[in-house]
């Protein structure tokens, strides 16, 4: 009789314990949804502001989203006196790569290919500022710099690099 009377207190607090974490389901499940949903529009601007603007960058797009658009002409361009006084110039092609998903790409890519001027005066300011030394070795600095000037002339995320796939200094 006892174990019949155990076996039963057992199965009612199985019942109780059933219905109890049923219960804390139904209430915190609900809540617990939206708070996710909150965490992920959050996440989901954060982001889209990382990504937007100036911090679009070629590593952050699909290789067959990148489109690239060449000068038609190579850049002669006079670099800053080195320290003993000598002139330098470089000479360089530049390559602008855009992404095809951007928003802006179909309304602003027929704009870049008719403002190849203004491209050219844009790298040719950014350049000119360099030795030949500085230049040679570190050409992504100033590729950096030409990429952060035509995202805000153009005032979009669509240009996502710059490179100069030859150059030549002298």
């Amino acid at each position: 009789m006892k174990k019949n009377l155990m076996s039963v207190l057992i199965l009612a607090l199985l019942v109780v314990n059933l219905v109890l974490t049923a219960i804390t389901m139904i209430s915190i499940v609900p809540s617990a949804k939206k708070s996710n949903a909150l965490i992920d529009e959050i996440c989901t601007a954060l982001n889209l502001e990382l990504a937007s603007g100036r911090n679009a960058n070629l590593s952050n797009v699909k290789i067959e989203d990148i489109d690239s658009f060449t000068l038609a002409d190579s850049l002669t361009i006079n670099l800053k006196d080195s320290e003993d006084g000598s002139e330098h110039y470089a000479i360089v092609n530049v390559t602008v790569s855009m992404d095809k998903k951007n928003e802006d790409y179909e309304k602003k890519r027929p704009v870049l290919e008719a403002q190849q001027n203004l491209i050219r005066g844009i790298t040719n300011d950014v350049i000119c500022k360099y030795t030949k030394e500085e230049f040679k070795n570190s050409p992504e600095a100033a590729q950096k710099e030409i990429l952060e000037k035509l995202q805000g002339l153009f005032d979009s995320s669509f240009i996502i690099g710059v490179s100069f796939p030859q150059m030549t200094c002298d």
